[in-house]
């Protein structure tokens, strides 16, 4: 009886050690499924991702390229219009002293009270410009250089075709004293807004009454003013 207690004892200690190892292999087995198959889907899922963040940074870049080349475009072609109407077209270049003839001459009428000389300015520049306010004036005399006062009169705007002419007036008082007075030697024009001067030859009253040097006895009207009293 002893022999067949340690037989059935043996038989139970091996069957329970088979279905102990059965269990752990359905174990495995089990665990290793959910595992291949959640591998399954996160790889899926992170190829589907990455399309479609690819997608987007396409889309995305393809749009900046397109904004930035029409930004450009836009600006570069507003300011090249911009310029070049309001430079060329709308406004003609202000006369130099290089394109302009000078010619001053005795423009005194019997009966005025002080003399005036006319001095004209021609268009020789081969394309319109725009010329107005008051030129500038100095005589040149024996006692040294007398500038001329602006008459106050109002100022035009005007332009000047290629061969056209325009004329200013200076206003002088006349030498009636009997004396010998201050002598003119020359006379010196610079036009509105020049820095360049001519000189030319004075073809008014050889010389100006002697005065006290408060003031000069010189005015200059504005360009297109020849013949004006001041």
């Amino acid at each position: 009886m002893r022999v067949h207690k340690l037989t059935f004892a043996a038989l139970a200690v091996a069957a329970s050690l088979s279905l102990t190892a059965c269990q752990n292999d359905d174990d495995a087995t089990g665990q290793s499924d959910p595992s291949a198959a959640s591998s399954e889907v996160s790889s899926g899922g992170g190829s589907g991702s990455g399309d479609s963040q690819q997608g987007a940074g396409e889309e995305s870049g393809g749009e900046g390229t397109g904004g930035q080349g029409t930004a450009a475009g836009s600006g570069s072609g507003s300011d090249s219009g911009s310029g070049s109407g309001s430079g060329e077209n709308d406004k003609a270049g202000k006369c130099r002293t290089d394109e302009l003839e000078f010619k001053a001459m005795d423009a005194t009428i019997d009966g005025d009270t002080e003399g005036t000389v006319a001095v004209e300015l021609t268009n020789g520049g081969g394309r319109e410009c725009a010329i107005s306010g008051y030129a500038g004036v100095d005589l040149k005399t024996n006692s040294g250089t007398l500038s001329a006062k602006r008459s106050g009169e109002p100022v035009v705007p005007g332009t000047l075709e290629d061969g056209e002419t325009v004329a200013f007036g200076i206003h002088y008082p006349i030498n009636d004293s009997g004396g010998s007075g201050v002598r003119i030697t020359g006379l010196v024009v610079t036009p509105p807004d020049e820095t360049k001067s001519v000189t030319l030859d004075w073809p008014g009253a050889a010389t100006l009454p002697v005065t006290d040097g408060t003031g000069s006895p010189l005015k200059v009207g504005p360009i297109g003013s020849a013949g004006q009293g001041g």
